[in-house]
Parts: structure tokens; sequence; C-alpha cells
């Protein structure tokens, strides 16, 4: 993606990427090594594989933007089902240019570890409440007003779409994992750091603090309620391409990247039983925190997500072969 001025499109930095293998790498011997410019699983791009080595000839042969075809094939080739690169991105790019907090100066901010009265006071101001406790935990109690972002997924990814880079962070994390927190979370660009809950949930629980929850349901249950509950909407929250690959009948798609937009939050109405799902369950759980801290609380968090919906037994699948083609 164009990161410093987002002016170019997908489609013209792929004609450019182009231009680039046929005059520069093409030419060149097929004993010359490459070594990769990013590692796997990102979404920098798509097929990033996991070597990190190749040959000009390896790749002649197997890679597949390098085999002969029209600039207009290879365009059409590269940039379908490319998803947009994260908000954060950008941001990332600006921060890059014009300079950013060293580290140490970070870490101290965050590692203020913050009895449970001084964390209350804190979270009346503007702030973000962030957990990072495993989904399983952060469903079953957590403090209300929380976000869930767990560490064990997706987070830094996750944090840098969905968070605001200009508000300061109070931090909730499992034991021990304060440094980690922060660490990642700087990585990404997040230098406001407020500081954590000394003793972590557990503390704010035997304080007898109010806490709110998450309720989790099978998917089997989903599937027997779905034709006697009238009010019931399913809401899919994984990205458009995943959805048209297989959905619930008149389900919702709502992809996580796409809640920060508050209207879309809104258009839930105190009838509505909302039934949440993902693909495995961490989105989902997500998408969860960020609706209950709108003032949506008639939800339910589908565990195990499409991976499960999908094996039961009475599950009716729909496909969009429009989005897939």
């Amino acid at each position: 993606p164009d990161l410093s001025s987002g002016q170019m499109s997908s489609e013209e930095l792929a004609g450019i990427m182009y231009e680039t293998i046929q005059q520069k790498i093409m030419p060149l011997a097929d004993d010359i090594i490459i070594y990769p410019a990013h590692g796997p699983g990102s979404s920098c791009g798509k097929n990033l594989g996991p070597n990190t080595s190749s040959t000009v000839a390896d790749e002649k042969k197997t890679n597949y933007a390098l085999q002969p075809q029209t600039k207009e094939s290879f365009v059409e080739a590269v940039t379908k089902g490319l998803t947009a690169a994260p908000k954060y991105f950008a941001i990332n790019a600006q921060i890059n240019q014009q300079g950013y907090d060293a580290i140490d100066t970070v870490m101290e901010r965050g590692m203020q570890a913050l009895e449970v009265e001084a964390f209350k006071e804190k979270i009346k101001e503007d702030v973000i409440l962030l957990d990072t406790r495993p989904a399983s935990e952060f469903t079953e109690g957590f403090i209300p007003g929380s976000i869930f972002i767990g560490l064990e997924g997706r987070f830094a990814e996750w944090a840098g779409s969905l968070l605001s880079f200009d508000k300061p962070i109070l931090l909730v994390t499992p034991p021990k994992m304060e440094r980690e927190t922060i660490t990642r979370l700087s990585r990404v660009g997040f230098d406001k750091m407020a500081g954590f809950l000394k003793g972590g949930f557990e503390a704010w629980k035997a304080a007898g603090e109010k806490q709110d929850l998450i309720i989790n349901v099978e998917a089997d249950e989903l599937i027997m309620d779905m034709p006697h509950d009238p009010n019931l909407t399913v809401v899919d929250v994984r990205t458009e391409t995943e959805f048209a690959d297989g959905h619930l009948p008149d389900a919702l798609n709502l992809p996580l990247a796409e809640m920060t937009d508050i209207a879309e939050l809104a258009q839930f109405e105190d009838d509505q039983n909302l039934y949440v799902h993902c693909a495995g369950g961490y989105r989902s759980v997500i998408a969860s925190s960020l609706l209950k801290r709108q003032g949506v609380h008639n939800l339910r968090n589908v565990e195990g997500g499409w991976a499960k919906i999908k094996e039961q037994e009475k599950t009716v699948i729909v496909k969009e072969a429009s989005v897939l083609n």
C-alpha cells in the first residue's frame, strides 16, 4: 500500500510492480539469491510465504507473479482478494517521518502500577481502558467500558486498527505481561501509556468493584434458536471475502475493522437479540466489547465462530458468488 501519501490505488501500485519485475527482476541471473523484504502473516500483502531466502530461478518457476502475462492480467491477479491496508499503516508512516518517543520513556509511563482506587480515578478521564487477557477470561468478567484485544491473537494489528492514537491507554493485563503489552503497543505507534492495574482484574474483583460479562453460547444453540426467535440477529464480524465464502441466512456482515464507526454500532435496537461470531472466536469478543462499550448489551458471543457453526447438521450456508468471482 501507499503509506506515506495514500494517493495511489492498489491497481496503480500493482502496475508499477509489474514494470519493476519486467525491467529489474526478470533480467537477473538465475543463481542470484533473493531475500524477502517482509515476513509472513502480515497485512502488508497477500501470499507472503515463510521462506527466508530463494533464487531468481526458483521464483521464475514457482511464483505466479513472475509467469508470462499481460500487465492487465498481472494487476488483476495481485489485487484480487487483497484486503485494505489497516488504518494505522498511514499513521505509522507519519510517525516514522516525524519522530517518536524513546521506548524507555514510553515504558516508564506505562509501567506505573496503579492501585484499584487510583485506577478508578484514571478511568474517569478521557482514556482507553484496554484488557489484554485471554478471551475466555475476559468474557467471564471485566471492568465496564473495557475494550478487549487479547495478546494471544493479532494483538498489535487490531490495536492499531481500532484504538485512537490520541488518547492515553490504561491496561488490564495477564499477570506479569504489562511490559510485553506496552512493548507490542509501542511497535505500532502507541506511546501515550497511562499505567496498569496492579494485581490485574483479580484485584478489581477482590475490591468488590462493578463488573460486566459477555454471555457465551455454543454454535448448536444459535442454530436451534434461529427458527424460533424473530428478534434474533446474527452479526458476522469477518471480512467481506470470508462472509461471501459462506455465511448464515440473513446474517449482517459488520467487519471488525469497520467497527470504529459509531454509526455502525448505533444501528441496533434494544429488542434485537444479537449473536456475534467471527471465524474462530477471537474477533467476535473484540466486537462484543466494542458493542458493550457503546451501550449494546443484548448480545451473545458464539464460541468457536464459523468453524463450529458450519459443522452443525442443520446449518444452512449461503455464498455470495458476485464477491468471490
